[in-house]
């Protein structure tokens, strides 16, 4: 079973882990969310349908913390706060070479089909995309970043990363040569703090995982 790092009446937030879908996939493969419904309708010997809801998605080969609601009302408080910016998303990640590069990285976002391109140029076609890498470490030929999402685009980090010459250990799609595990790269959400849909408190959640080396 997945680790639960909170339950309530309104809201399930777990660790998914590598090579899952957050839901159910294009061509019917089950996902997190589908496992999770039926862990509960077990565990709680519940008659009917459970409902449960990803407020937010991550990568299918990324792992770390994703928050599902259990009720349409913290559903859409969720979403609601996100498009507030309330919440704030830390990474983990394993990048290819040594990256020095820390502070707020600004790209312009434009998806093709199931790739995005990072570009320094602004046009009417392209999304704004931040991010705030907080830390990096050498590791070995590698580094260890610590990244903040400012906004949260289609495979945001991937991209940029990639754009500044290091992607993401196992990211193939975006240029890694090297590899990481399969059906994995190496990117974990490893914090998250947001507020609560009901009782505004706010939530401060860690993901102990950690990198396959």
């Amino acid at each position: 079973m997945n680790e639960i790092l909170l339950e309530d009446n309104h809201l399930l937030i777990v660790v998914k882990p590598f090579g899952v879908a957050t839901q159910t996939e294009p061509d019917g493969t089950k996902g997190l969310e589908d496992s999770l419904k039926a862990f509960i309708k077990v565990r709680d010997n519940k008659p009917g349908q459970v409902y449960l809801h990803a407020v937010h998605r991550i990568d299918k080969p990324v792992a770390g913390i994703v928050v599902f609601a259990k009720s349409q009302k913290a559903l859409s408080r969720c979403s609601e706060s996100i498009r507030n910016n309330l919440w704030v998303k830390e990474y983990q990640a394993l990048v290819e070479g040594e990256c020095s590069s820390t502070g707020v990285i600004t790209h312009y976002l434009q998806r093709e089909q199931d790739r995005v391109y990072a570009f320094k140029e602004k046009t009417p076609v392209r999304q704004e995309a931040q991010l705030e890498i907080v830390e990096a470490k050498p590791q070995g030929k590698n580094s260890r970043l610590s990244i903040r999402l400012i906004t949260g685009r289609h495979h945001q980090i991937r991209a940029q990363l990639a754009a500044l010459g290091h992607p993401i250990l196992g990211d193939v799609k975006y240029g890694s040569k090297q590899p990481y595990k399969p059906n994995a790269i190496a990117l974990i959400h490893s914090k998250l703090q947001l507020p609560h849909p009901v009782t505004k408190e706010i939530l401060k959640l860690v993901c102990q995982l950690e990198f396959y080396l």
